[in-house]
């Protein structure tokens, strides 16, 4: 079987179950399995920053940049090779 068959066949499958294959597959990438994005430790210490940003937002300490400023900047800062 060729990738684009195999390609094929993943794009027929449900969202939930490609969204395990992808899980699955950047596990399979990443050289040190203790730091995958489904250990506890890293699943807690991600969703105390996301608390953390949003109270800032709610109490009006963060400045909010529009995604369109953000791009145009990266793309400035680092233009196609």
């Amino acid at each position: 079987m060729t990738v684009d068959e195999i390609l094929q066949r993943v794009l027929a499958l449900p969202s939930e179950e490609r969204a395990r294959l992808l899980d699955e597959l950047l596990r399979s990438l990443e050289p040190d399995q203790d730091d995958t994005p489904t250990d506890p430790a890293w699943e807690e210490a991600w969703a105390a920053e996301l608390n953390r940003r949003a109270q800032e937002i709610d109490e009006g300490r963060a400045q909010l940049i529009p995604h369109e400023e953000v791009f145009a900047e990266l793309r400035a800062r680092f233009p196609p090779r």
